[in-house]
């Protein structure tokens, strides 16, 4: 089986009229990290939390694992590991009981192996007879990561697992996340840091106002809606420049020459404007090539 999670036409609206999913069509490949970009109240949580049978969708279907969220419900939930965005557990139970109890919830039977390799991995196992109430911040969001992979899910997912957190933090949990991908585990976050998703993730979603507006991956991304900027110094200003340069879309101010290309365009386009420069005899000292980031494309995308 290739995908993790199916969704096909998810819809889900609220009493008060609010729309807040609008035909969702997604699948997640076994095996990855994929992130789910969007600004605050973009449905991000809501559509986490109906995969997980949290909240009820009003239509569509959703499969995990070849599996229907609402005929197979436990089966379904059995595989799924879910880190929300507050820290939720009872602040004085130990850390290793509260692992056990997860796990004793979905009928695994008790593994203390298993537990504790979970902790050794999430850096916690000096802390597994602590109270809970006793651990930093960024050891309680550990401890929740380990809660949810206490029964051994196949898909696990994170509700903004860094809000909050500080930035050594953060990279630590990255670091997490990455290994337990290599152990065969998918996983689906929401975030709205665009560099958690740059990072990390194999394919990134955008979602806004409770569309799906884009998918892809990062790379795909920024190769159909990014842009380069070929910056030319000049050694000294310029007033007007050649006619023949017309077919470039570009701009002049003092001694900054700049040229706007799509970045998909051909190399062979950069390479003819250098020519025609030098052709034209107009003398720089110093080019520079800008390309646009994943941030800005998310900003662009939203705005539109």
């Amino acid at each position: 089986m290739k995908n993790a999670i199916d969704i096909q036409n998810l819809q889900k609206s609220y009493p008060n009229g609010n729309q807040a999913l609008k035909d969702i069509n997604l699948s997640v490949k076994k095996g990855e990290i994929f992130a789910l970009l969007g600004p605050n109240g973009a449905g991000k949580s809501t559509l986490i939390n109906i995969i997980c049978g949290i909240t009820k969708k009003n239509k569509g279907k959703i499969n995990v694992f070849g599996l229907d969220i609402v005929k197979s419900y436990k089966e379904a939930r059995s595989l799924i590991g879910m880190v929300p965005q507050e820290i939720a557990t009872d602040s004085f139970e130990k850390v290793i009981n509260t692992l056990k109890f997860s796990r004793g919830l979905f009928n695994r039977p008790s593994s203390g192996e298993y537990l504790e390799s979970i902790l050794k991995s999430l850096a916690l196992y000096e802390k597994k007879d602590h109270q809970i109430r006793t651990l930093s911040g960024g050891m309680k969001r550990r401890v929740m990561i380990a809660k949810a992979l206490s029964h051994e899910p196949r898909v696990l997912f994170l509700d903004e697992p860094t809000a909050g957190v500080d930035v050594h933090l953060r990279k630590e949990l990255w670091k997490n996340l990455a290994d337990l991908k290599k152990n065969g585990v998918t996983i689906f976050l929401t975030t709205h840091y665009i560099e958690e998703a740059e990072k990390i993730a194999d394919r990134i979603g955008i979602i806004n106002k409770g569309k799906l507006i884009v998918m892809d991956t990062k790379k795909e991304l920024i190769e159909k809606l990014g842009k380069k900027t070929l910056i030319i110094t000049l050694n000294s200003p310029l007033k007007v420049i050649s006619r023949d340069f017309n077919d470039y879309n570009f701009e002049l101010k003092g001694n900054k020459l700049k040229f706007f290309f799509d970045y998909g365009e051909n190399k062979k386009s950069i390479s003819k404007l250098l020519n025609d420069l030098i052709k034209k005899k107009i003398d720089f000292k110093n080019i520079e090539i800008e390309k646009t980031n994943l941030e800005e494309i998310f900003l662009n995308i939203l705005e539109k």
